[in-house]
């Protein structure tokens, strides 16, 4: 039988983690010197370009290996990178550029936030704006239409993989729900039928573009898990797989997030998360939640809740995304 020490360090590469300040914490640093895959960086943490770039020096030679730094740089108010950074608008007011334009936008986003020593961008957002009641999403997203967003979307990819990885998110798509999963736990009555009509084209068109990465939303969808929020879902990261054809990397939102904290447990929604097939985990916030979701992967292993293999094919496709995107700043 596996010790639960083995099993920790067998699960620890499957986490993205943050942490307050500009300075890492001493668990941070810990997480990182141990084997965390991933860090996300947020307006508290970076500075100007070559301070961010410092930070990101340290923490990557802290790390065992390949550390993948990321960071929500969409453009509009989503927009973490600001100090001697170019200011880029939000993708509603770019939406109605011509796909080339879009394209070239993107690929001048990729090579600034590059330039601060990121591997990953967490963008673009290719939700659907289908709901005006629609807290979180709005201005985040190109359009009402999905045709729209599909083929901007896709756009905006092609220029952003030019520099470094992209991020399609929010699977299967939060452009329809009247809450916000950082507060609420949304959940959508669709039919399958329309989900494929609406929230499905951008990210069949992400996928064709060639995105390296693709988020999950905390957001329940009937007629795929009835309770379950779709990142905890087999049936949503199924369909991901398999109709949608995503090949590379499924991480979910933060699992600090209340649509998850609140309703499921970080370290149980972790479990199951990573068993319903989502590769990286984001715990965006505290140590507390960083350790609670080792803990409970780890005991998920050893008690064989969740198979090795699982463990080994998320580790798979998080070693060929280093391969092909962490670089040394």
């Amino acid at each position: 039988m596996m010790l639960a020490r083995d099993a920790e360090d067998l699960v620890r590469p499957l986490l993205w983690i943050g942490f307050d300040g500009k300075i890492p914490s001493p668990e941070a640093v810990q997480l990182v010197h141990r084997g965390v895959s991933g860090v996300i960086l947020f307006v508290r943490n970076v500075g100007t370009r070559d301070e961010t770039r410092t930070l990101i020096r340290e923490l990557k030679a802290i790390a065992p290996g390949p550390l993948l730094l990321s960071v929500d740089q969409e453009g509009g108010r989503v927009t973490r990178l600001t100090e001697g950074f170019e200011r880029f608008p939000s993708l509603r007011e770019i939406g109605a550029k011509s796909a080339e334009e879009v394209r070239a936008i993107g690929a001048r986003l990729g090579a600034q936030v590059r330039d601060a020593g990121f591997d990953i961008d967490l963008a673009p957002v290719v939700d659907v704006d289908s709901n005006p009641a629609n807290p979180v999403i709005g201005e985040r997203s190109f359009s009402r239409d999905p045709e729209v967003v599909a083929q901007l979307g896709a756009a905006m990819i092609r220029g952003i993989e030019s520099e470094l990885a992209a991020c399609a998110k929010h699977f299967p798509g939060h452009g329809d729900t009247d809450k916000d999963s950082h507060y609420d736990l949304p959940r959508l009555p669709h039919a399958l039928d329309r989900l494929r009509a609406c929230e499905l084209v951008p990210f069949k068109a992400a996928v064709a573009a060639g995105v390296s990465c693709v988020m999950t939303t905390h957001v329940v969808f009937d007629a795929l898990d009835p309770g379950v929020a779709a990142t905890m879902s087999a049936p949503a990261i199924s369909l991901l797989r398999g109709e949608v054809g995503f090949k590379g990397v499924c991480v979910s939102d933060c699992l600090e997030m209340k649509a998850i904290s609140e309703h499921f447990g970080s370290g149980s929604a972790a479990v199951r998360a990573v068993a319903a097939g989502v590769d990286a985990l984001l715990v965006c916030h505290t140590a507390e939640a960083q350790h609670e979701v080792i803990a409970h992967l780890a005991a998920a292993v050893v008690d064989g809740i969740i198979p090795e293999a699982r463990i080994a094919e998320a580790r798979g496709r998080l070693e060929a995304l280093a391969t092909r995107h962490a670089r040394n700043v």
